[in-house]
Protein backbone atom coordinates (compact mmCIF):
# COMPACT_ATOMS: atom_id res chain seq x y z
CA UNK A 1 0.00 0.00 0.00
CA UNK A 2 0.90 3.60 -0.81
CA UNK A 3 -0.31 6.67 0.55
CA UNK A 4 -1.00 10.10 -1.40
CA UNK A 5 -1.53 13.76 0.61
CA UNK A 6 -4.70 15.49 -1.09
CA UNK A 7 -4.92 19.10 -1.01
CA UNK A 8 -6.90 19.19 1.66
CA UNK A 9 -4.65 17.21 3.78
CA UNK A 10 -6.95 13.91 3.45
CA UNK A 11 -4.55 10.74 3.21
CA UNK A 12 -5.73 8.65 0.54
CA UNK A 13 -3.99 4.81 0.05
CA UNK A 14 -3.50 3.05 -3.08
CA UNK A 15 -2.20 0.11 -4.58
CA UNK A 16 0.11 0.19 -8.09
CA UNK A 17 0.58 -2.91 -9.74
CA UNK A 18 2.06 -4.29 -12.92
CA UNK A 19 3.48 -2.15 -15.71
CA UNK A 20 3.32 0.43 -19.16
CA UNK A 21 1.26 3.55 -18.45
CA UNK A 22 -0.45 4.05 -15.59
CA UNK A 23 -4.51 3.40 -15.21
CA UNK A 24 -6.77 4.72 -12.01
CA UNK A 25 -9.21 2.71 -11.42
CA UNK A 26 -12.18 4.78 -9.86
CA UNK A 27 -14.80 2.47 -7.83
CA UNK A 28 -18.55 3.08 -7.60
CA UNK A 29 -20.48 3.81 -4.31
CA UNK A 30 -19.79 0.57 -1.48
CA UNK A 31 -16.66 -0.36 -3.41
CA UNK A 32 -13.27 -0.03 -2.41
CA UNK A 33 -9.48 -1.43 -3.80
CA UNK A 34 -10.29 -4.55 -2.79
CA UNK A 35 -12.70 -5.03 -5.47
CA UNK A 36 -9.96 -4.10 -8.05
CA UNK A 37 -7.16 -6.98 -7.89
CA UNK A 38 -8.74 -9.30 -10.72
CA UNK A 39 -9.33 -6.63 -13.43
CA UNK A 40 -5.67 -5.31 -11.97
CA UNK A 41 -3.96 -8.81 -12.16
CA UNK A 42 -5.61 -9.06 -16.01
CA UNK A 43 -4.38 -5.63 -16.97
CA UNK A 44 -0.88 -5.65 -15.35
CA UNK A 45 1.31 -6.93 -18.29
CA UNK A 46 0.63 -3.42 -20.68
CA UNK A 47 -0.48 -1.22 -17.39
CA UNK A 48 0.71 0.02 -13.99
CA UNK A 49 -2.99 0.02 -12.23
CA UNK A 50 -3.45 2.06 -9.30
CA UNK A 51 -6.40 1.05 -7.60
CA UNK A 52 -7.43 3.11 -4.32
CA UNK A 53 -9.83 3.73 -1.65
CA UNK A 54 -11.88 6.75 -2.55
CA UNK A 55 -11.99 8.69 0.88
CA UNK A 56 -14.01 7.39 3.87
CA UNK A 57 -13.44 3.95 2.62
CA UNK A 58 -10.66 1.39 3.47
CA UNK A 59 -7.59 2.82 4.51
CA UNK A 60 -7.91 6.28 2.87
CA UNK A 61 -8.75 8.94 5.45
CA UNK A 62 -11.95 11.21 5.23
CA UNK A 63 -11.89 15.36 6.17
CA UNK A 64 -15.71 16.57 6.93
CA UNK A 65 -17.73 18.30 4.75
CA UNK A 66 -18.10 16.12 1.95
CA UNK A 67 -17.52 18.28 -1.50
CA UNK A 68 -17.51 16.34 -4.63
CA UNK A 69 -14.41 18.86 -5.46
CA UNK A 70 -12.04 17.23 -2.57
CA UNK A 71 -13.10 13.99 -4.64
CA UNK A 72 -11.57 15.39 -7.78
CA UNK A 73 -8.53 17.10 -6.01
CA UNK A 74 -8.11 13.36 -4.70
CA UNK A 75 -7.62 12.06 -8.00
CA UNK A 76 -5.66 14.95 -9.19
CA UNK A 77 -3.27 14.22 -6.36
CA UNK A 78 -3.34 9.99 -8.18
CA UNK A 79 -2.96 11.91 -11.38
CA UNK A 80 0.39 13.65 -10.34
CA UNK A 81 1.51 10.51 -8.16
CA UNK A 82 1.86 8.83 -11.48
CA UNK A 83 4.05 11.86 -12.90
CA UNK A 84 2.13 13.24 -15.25
CA UNK A 85 -1.24 12.32 -17.67
CA UNK A 86 -2.57 8.96 -16.83
CA UNK A 87 -5.58 7.08 -18.30
CA UNK A 88 -8.50 6.90 -15.62
CA UNK A 89 -11.59 4.31 -15.68
CA UNK A 90 -14.45 4.89 -13.55
CA UNK A 91 -17.45 2.66 -12.62
CA UNK A 92 -20.69 3.21 -12.09
CA UNK A 93 -20.74 6.85 -10.10
CA UNK A 94 -17.18 6.58 -10.08
CA UNK A 95 -17.63 7.34 -14.28
CA UNK A 96 -19.55 10.38 -13.24
CA UNK A 97 -16.74 11.36 -10.75
CA UNK A 98 -14.20 10.32 -13.64
CA UNK A 99 -15.78 12.90 -15.98
CA UNK A 100 -15.90 15.38 -13.32
CA UNK A 101 -12.55 15.42 -13.25
CA UNK A 102 -11.73 15.84 -16.60
CA UNK A 103 -13.90 18.53 -17.14
CA UNK A 104 -12.20 20.24 -14.07
CA UNK A 105 -8.93 20.12 -16.22
CA UNK A 106 -7.32 16.93 -14.34
CA UNK A 107 -5.33 15.96 -16.92
CA UNK A 108 -6.29 12.70 -17.75
CA UNK A 109 -4.86 11.23 -21.23
CA UNK A 110 -7.72 8.58 -22.04
CA UNK A 111 -10.93 7.79 -20.26
CA UNK A 112 -13.32 4.84 -19.72
CA UNK A 113 -16.43 4.97 -18.29
CA UNK A 114 -18.47 1.72 -17.53
CA UNK A 115 -22.30 2.15 -17.13
CA UNK A 116 -22.72 5.72 -15.13
CA UNK A 117 -25.90 5.48 -13.96
CA UNK A 118 -27.19 8.01 -15.89
CA UNK A 119 -31.29 8.47 -16.40
CA UNK A 120 -32.48 10.34 -19.45
CA UNK A 121 -36.06 8.98 -19.91
CA UNK A 122 -39.29 7.52 -18.46
CA UNK A 123 -38.02 3.77 -18.72
CA UNK A 124 -37.27 3.47 -14.71
CA UNK A 125 -38.85 5.31 -11.78
CA UNK A 126 -36.73 8.30 -10.69
CA UNK A 127 -34.69 8.62 -7.57
CA UNK A 128 -36.87 10.08 -4.99
CA UNK A 129 -37.03 14.04 -4.02
CA UNK A 130 -35.73 13.48 -0.53
CA UNK A 131 -32.93 10.84 -1.64
CA UNK A 132 -29.53 12.30 -0.75
CA UNK A 133 -31.37 14.19 2.73
CA UNK A 134 -32.81 10.43 3.33
CA UNK A 135 -29.84 8.52 3.19
CA UNK A 136 -28.04 11.46 5.44
CA UNK A 137 -30.30 10.94 7.96
CA UNK A 138 -30.10 7.26 8.20
CA UNK A 139 -26.42 7.43 8.34
CA UNK A 140 -26.13 10.55 11.21
CA UNK A 141 -28.71 8.10 12.81
CA UNK A 142 -26.22 5.40 13.06
CA UNK A 143 -28.78 3.06 10.97
CA UNK A 144 -25.98 1.60 8.17
CA UNK A 145 -27.70 -1.35 7.27
CA UNK A 146 -30.85 0.50 6.51
CA UNK A 147 -29.04 3.10 4.70
CA UNK A 148 -27.31 0.54 2.19
CA UNK A 149 -30.76 -1.14 1.72
CA UNK A 150 -32.48 2.18 1.06
CA UNK A 151 -29.44 2.49 -1.69
CA UNK A 152 -29.77 -0.78 -3.29
CA UNK A 153 -33.19 -0.01 -3.26
CA UNK A 154 -33.72 3.35 -5.15
CA UNK A 155 -31.14 3.50 -6.77
CA UNK A 156 -30.51 -0.07 -8.26
CA UNK A 157 -34.08 -1.11 -7.82
CA UNK A 158 -32.89 -4.22 -6.38
CA UNK A 159 -36.05 -6.34 -4.95
CA UNK A 160 -36.46 -6.93 -1.54
CA UNK A 161 -35.56 -10.76 -1.87
CA UNK A 162 -32.54 -9.96 -4.04
CA UNK A 163 -31.17 -7.40 -0.72
CA UNK A 164 -32.51 -10.05 2.02
CA UNK A 165 -29.70 -12.42 0.21
CA UNK A 166 -27.16 -9.97 0.17
CA UNK A 167 -27.82 -9.23 3.92
CA UNK A 168 -26.53 -13.29 4.45
CA UNK A 169 -23.75 -12.75 2.17
CA UNK A 170 -20.23 -12.16 3.07
CA UNK A 171 -20.11 -8.80 1.24
CA UNK A 172 -22.76 -7.26 3.53
CA UNK A 173 -20.54 -6.48 6.26
CA UNK A 174 -17.99 -4.53 4.07
CA UNK A 175 -21.05 -2.71 2.59
CA UNK A 176 -22.36 -1.54 6.02
CA UNK A 177 -18.43 -0.54 6.69
CA UNK A 178 -18.79 2.10 3.78
CA UNK A 179 -22.32 3.15 4.31
CA UNK A 180 -21.25 6.68 5.37
CA UNK A 181 -19.93 7.17 1.80
CA UNK A 182 -23.00 6.37 -0.33
CA UNK A 183 -24.35 10.20 0.22
CA UNK A 184 -20.68 11.40 -1.22
CA UNK A 185 -22.27 9.57 -4.64
CA UNK A 186 -25.40 10.51 -4.39
CA UNK A 187 -24.05 13.80 -4.32
CA UNK A 188 -21.99 12.92 -7.06
CA UNK A 189 -25.38 11.77 -8.89
CA UNK A 190 -27.49 14.63 -7.76
CA UNK A 191 -29.68 15.94 -10.41
CA UNK A 192 -28.50 13.21 -13.22
CA UNK A 193 -31.15 11.01 -12.63
CA UNK A 194 -34.45 12.76 -13.36
CA UNK A 195 -35.21 11.91 -16.80
CA UNK A 196 -34.02 14.83 -18.43
CA UNK A 197 -30.90 14.20 -20.90
CA UNK A 198 -30.13 18.45 -20.27
CA UNK A 199 -27.64 18.19 -17.62
CA UNK A 200 -25.46 15.95 -19.33
CA UNK A 201 -24.68 18.61 -21.37
CA UNK A 202 -22.11 19.91 -18.76
CA UNK A 203 -19.53 17.90 -20.25
CA UNK A 204 -19.71 18.48 -23.71
CA UNK A 205 -16.24 20.50 -23.51
CA UNK A 206 -15.03 16.94 -22.33
CA UNK A 207 -12.26 16.70 -25.70
CA UNK A 208 -10.83 13.29 -24.07
CA UNK A 209 -10.95 10.41 -25.81
CA UNK A 210 -13.05 8.36 -23.86
CA UNK A 211 -14.97 4.55 -24.30
CA UNK A 212 -18.23 4.42 -22.88
CA UNK A 213 -19.33 0.97 -22.31
CA UNK A 214 -22.53 -0.74 -21.86
CA UNK A 215 -23.41 -4.27 -20.32
CA UNK A 216 -25.48 -6.33 -23.11
CA UNK A 217 -27.91 -7.46 -20.56
CA UNK A 218 -28.21 -4.69 -18.13
CA UNK A 219 -31.54 -2.80 -18.38
CA UNK A 220 -32.44 -0.37 -20.78
CA UNK A 221 -32.36 3.03 -18.50
CA UNK A 222 -28.68 2.26 -18.15
CA UNK A 223 -27.72 1.85 -21.34
CA UNK A 224 -29.66 4.65 -22.64
CA UNK A 225 -27.90 6.82 -20.33
CA UNK A 226 -24.48 5.19 -21.58
CA UNK A 227 -26.01 6.25 -25.71
CA UNK A 228 -26.90 9.56 -24.36
CA UNK A 229 -23.76 10.65 -22.87
CA UNK A 230 -21.76 9.01 -25.82
CA UNK A 231 -23.35 11.54 -28.35
CA UNK A 232 -22.53 14.55 -25.80
CA UNK A 233 -18.99 14.32 -25.32
CA UNK A 234 -17.27 15.43 -28.57
CA UNK A 235 -14.56 12.28 -28.68
CA UNK A 236 -16.26 9.51 -27.37
CA UNK A 237 -16.47 5.57 -29.04
CA UNK A 238 -18.53 2.71 -27.25
CA UNK A 239 -18.76 -0.43 -27.14
CA UNK A 240 -20.85 -3.28 -25.50
CA UNK A 241 -19.93 -5.93 -23.57
CA UNK A 242 -22.07 -9.31 -24.71
CA UNK A 243 -24.00 -10.60 -21.29
CA UNK A 244 -22.67 -8.67 -19.22
CA UNK A 245 -24.70 -6.22 -16.87
CA UNK A 246 -23.62 -3.41 -14.04
CA UNK A 247 -21.00 -5.72 -12.51
CA UNK A 248 -18.90 -6.86 -15.91
CA UNK A 249 -16.71 -10.00 -15.18
CA UNK A 250 -13.30 -9.11 -15.83
CA UNK A 251 -11.80 -11.15 -17.83
CA UNK A 252 -14.97 -9.66 -20.21
CA UNK A 253 -13.74 -6.29 -19.54
CA UNK A 254 -10.13 -6.47 -19.45
CA UNK A 255 -9.24 -7.04 -23.05
CA UNK A 256 -11.69 -4.46 -24.45
CA UNK A 257 -9.80 -1.99 -21.52
CA UNK A 258 -6.96 -3.31 -23.10
CA UNK A 259 -7.37 -2.43 -26.48
CA UNK A 260 -8.21 1.14 -25.43
CA UNK A 261 -5.76 1.97 -23.25
CA UNK A 262 -2.79 0.07 -23.84
CA UNK A 263 -3.04 0.40 -27.91
CA UNK A 264 -3.19 4.40 -27.13
CA UNK A 265 0.20 5.02 -28.49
Amino acid sequence: METVRSRDGTTIAFDRSGRGPSLIIVNGALSDRGAVPELASRLADELTVIAYDRRGRGDSADTPPYAIEREIEDLGALVDATGGPAFVFGHSSGAVLALGAAAAGVPIARLGLYEPPLMVDDTRPPIPDDYVSHLDDLVRAGRRGEAVSYFLTAGPLMPPPVIDQIRQSPGWRPMEAMAHTIPYDARIMDGLMTDDPAPLRRWASVATPTLVLEGGASPPWIRHGASALAEVLPNASTATLDGQTHGPASEVLAPVLLEFFADAG
